[in-house]
């Protein structure tokens, strides 16, 4: 069906408000029409591209709930968090991510990912790496979507074990376990 260009802004609307995450690819395809459409007609509308949609959302709701780090310092954008029990960010590799020979990310930034991740999980005022075992799976390039999922599988009141799995589309690129040094278990101890 073919909708008029007032309408498919109007529905353009809509499914952004429902899924701010949905991307112009998605977009161009559910509605039939080229991704520079879409991308004037979030320009005629306003709306920001997904990088600072997802930016925005993010520090409308995690601001407050993170405790262990500032939100600006994890890297990535925090799209979900449950304290001291999971959380989810995205890293969209560019193109200063990667080595420039082979566009390859390098290790370091996948790392970040997962281990500001692993500390912006604990319900703490400070939280450290104090261990990490990782694993550096598949090579990820400039233009993939790191998607990092961590949850955390054992707190032991000093501790908390927080497993990591970063993934692009369906194929694990990096795994990790954190051990997690908390303070305030310290002052419990007192």
């Amino acid at each position: 069906m073919k909708r008029t260009k007032k309408e498919r802004q109007s529905e353009l609307t809509n499914k952004i408000d429902e899924n701010p995450f949905v991307t112009d690819d998605e977009l161009a395809r559910f509605f039939g029409v080229s991704v520079q459409t879409i991308r004037l007609d979030r320009m005629e509308l306003s709306i920001p591209e997904l990088r600072e949609r997802i930016k925005h959302v993010a520090e409308q709701t995690f601001e407050d709930e993170v405790r262990s780090l500032p939100i600006d310092e994890v890297i990535g954008e925090i799209i979900d968090v449950e304290l001291d029990d999971h959380a989810i960010s995205i890293l969209d590799v560019q193109k200063e991510h990667v080595f420039q020979r082979n566009n390859i990310a390098r290790g370091h930034h996948l790392f970040a990912q997962a281990n500001s991740l692993a500390v912006a999980l604990i319900d703490d005022d400070l939280a450290l790496t104090a261990k990490a075992s990782i694993e550096f799976c598949k090579p990820v390039h400039s233009g993939d979507r790191v998607v990092s999922k961590a949850r955390a599988v054992k707190n032991d009141g000093r501790r908390t074990i927080v497993e990591v799995k970063s993934s692009v589309g369906k194929e694990v690129v990096f795994e990790g376990e954190f051990e997690m040094y908390r303070s305030s278990a310290e002052k419990e101890e007192d």
